[in-house]
């Protein structure tokens, strides 16, 4: 069983790309629900929930950026952003070995290899693996504010952003978690809707800008021992 019909609403926001993103959304359908990244309940939806969702986050992002997507999973948003955007470069970062599988054959199979790349990382460990620094980095559906700031706020050049893709929680993470942002070198997160008149449900974005670069603290340095001691973690 294939995905549903496209929208009226997807041909304005993919434009051109509209074809290629049908094909994507036939992946999904198929795939994607075989390989368990998709849930078969989510077929129905897929344009709405998932693809027009991802997509309109497009607006937010500067042409030629190179954007980072973390916890790609099944290339939500990464791989709907390079199908929408010719002009971006895209690393899709993902560390379960099945769905980093899934990402490169999808890659393949939609022609985009020359400007998506995937890497198979945590979040953490990613940024040596990376060309250089994020112009932006996304995220959709993968972890509370404070984490993602502390994940992907180093993975992007200063004066860079992270645009977190979130739900009715936003407003109750950006003020819980703005202290946790700064501390990561972010600036106060602002939302933003995206697909304004074009989607029945705008997609609901948190914006970090970032401020300044945060080093790494060193490891400690922990002195050996007297036999018979206990031993330090």
């Amino acid at each position: 069983m294939g995905a549903p019909a496209a929208p009226v609403a997807a041909r304005e926001i993919f434009g051109e790309g509209l074809p290629l993103a049908v094909a994507y959304a036939d992946l999904l359908a198929t795939e994607g629900v075989v390989r368990g990244l998709i849930g078969p309940r989510e077929t129905p939806r897929l344009w709405d929930r998932h693809l027009l969702n991802s997509a309109a986050v497009a607006e937010l992002i500067p042409a030629e950026s190179f954007v980072v997507d973390v916890g790609s999973g099944a290339g939500l948003p990464g791989v709907v952003l390079a199908v929408a955007r010719t002009d971006l470069t895209v690393a899709l970062v993902e560390p379960m070995a099945r769905r980093t599988a899934f990402l490169t054959e999808a890659v393949s199979t939609l022609g985009l290899a020359d400007r998506v790349s995937v890497v198979r990382a945590r979040a953490e460990e990613a940024r040596e693996a990376l060309p250089g620094p994020a112009d932006v980095v996304t995220a959709r559906a993968v972890a509370p504010l404070d984490k993602l700031a502390a994940w992907c706020l180093p993975l992007a050049a200063v004066g860079g952003r992270l645009l977190a893709i979130k739900g009715a929680t936003a407003a109750v993470e950006v003020s819980t978690h703005a202290p946790a942002v700064r501390r990561a070198g972010g600036a106060t997160p602002v939302i933003r809707e995206c697909g304004v008149g074009l989607l029945d449900q705008p997609t609901t974005v948190v914006e970090v800008v970032k401020e300044r670069a945060i080093e790494r603290a060193a490891p400690r340095f922990h002195r050996g021992r007297r036999r018979g001691d206990a031993r330090g973690r």
